[in-house]
């Protein structure tokens, strides 16, 4: 696997390269995702937290741009943090790609569980631990029939979580369910 070069603030976390990126987005483009919040995507991501209890569930495209949350579950209230001059920090539908584990899941082509990002070096100095106190990480790719990466499901947490193997098969699980309902959507000849 061959990676970005590190960034100019010496963080520890390389972001990896995403070779696929400019087929993903071609790909993403003729179905119709990842350029618009879609309701039944946030149903899906509202089951997901709820499924594993975490505050923040996510159904993540990623294109040569950034990150897109096509389905979004949020708590009631649609913050993070709020820092100590009050700067509240939303959750919004669009992410740098430098931001988040999902660009690793992505490359990696398997499900990422973090319990407690801080324990791990490489994750740890992800600008999303400092600028929204995320603390733990659960994601899965979503595979199509074609091999193609088209993004992840995911769900986060601010504080650490022992997402043990029944969160590892709850979000692979998720996964496959998601991407089965892609492709019978894009067979039938829908858009979402």
């Amino acid at each position: 696997m061959s990676y970005d070069p590190p960034r100019p603030a010496g963080r520890l976390l390389l972001t990896p390269e995403d070779r696929e990126a400019p087929a993903r987005t071609r790909r993403l483009r003729r179905l119709g995702l990842g350029e618009r919040p879609e309701a039944v995507l946030d149903a899906f991501a509202d089951r997901l937290a709820e499924r594993t209890v975490a505050p923040y569930a996510m159904v993540n495209f990623l294109d040569d741009k950034g990150q897109f949350f096509a389905g979004l579950h949020t708590p009631g209230r649609d913050v993070l943090t709020v820092d100590a001059d009050g700067t509240r920090r939303e959750v919004g539908r669009h992410l740098a790609r430098d931001h988040g584990f999902c660009p690793h899941v992505v490359v990696r082509r398997k499900a990422l569980v973090l319990e407690d990002v801080c324990d791990y070096p490489r994750f740890a100095g992800n600008p999303v631990v400092d600028e929204f106190g995320i603390r733990s990480y659960l994601g899965a790719p979503l595979i199509d029939g074609t091999g193609m990466v088209l993004g992840t499901v995911c769900v986060v947490d601010v504080e650490p979580r022992p997402w043990g193997r029944d969160g590892l098969e709850t979000i692979k699980a998720s996964a496959a369910e998601l991407v089965g309902w892609l492709e019978r959507r894009g067979s039938e000849g829908f858009l979402l």
